[in-house]
């Protein structure tokens, strides 16, 4: 039952529509479902709560088996909306490691990646303002 997206649609109560939402949204629309909370010195510096995870960016897991962790973002991949973090792995049966999924809501951004000029004109936009 794939429709088309709708942008019109504004919210609903019901977790299976608030599913499809996600399911069928574009990219630049998952993009922004991408973004993380900042931590509390970064909030004052950007005067902004949250902003879009970016691979390189030094976080801290809050929610999950590996909370309290402190890693870079390895990956991030927009159509599972997950991130994946270096010392947040998990051993496989035939012993080797994969990263563990985890949804950039349960992460606490610490240090932003600005190697990216357009980040960091974006950032810089934020300061100004």
């Amino acid at each position: 039952m794939r429709k088309a997206f709708s942008k019109k649609w504004i919210s609903s109560k019901q977790p299976r529509k608030q599913r499809k939402y996600n399911a069928n949204s574009p990219f630049n629309i998952r993009q922004k479902l991408m973004s993380a909370h900042l931590s509390e010195e970064l909030i004052k510096k950007y005067k902004r709560r949250n902003i879009s995870v970016k691979k390189g960016d030094k976080i801290i897991i809050m929610r999950g088996q590996f909370k309290g962790k402190l890693g870079l973002i390895n990956k991030v991949n927009l159509r599972k909306l997950r991130i994946y973090v270096d010392g947040a792995e998990i051993a496989k049966k035939d012993g080797t490691k994969s990263f563990y999924p985890i949804h950039p809501s349960n992460v606490l951004i610490k240090e932003l990646n600005l190697e990216d000029k357009e980040r960091k004109k974006s950032v810089e936009r934020l300061i100004t303002k």
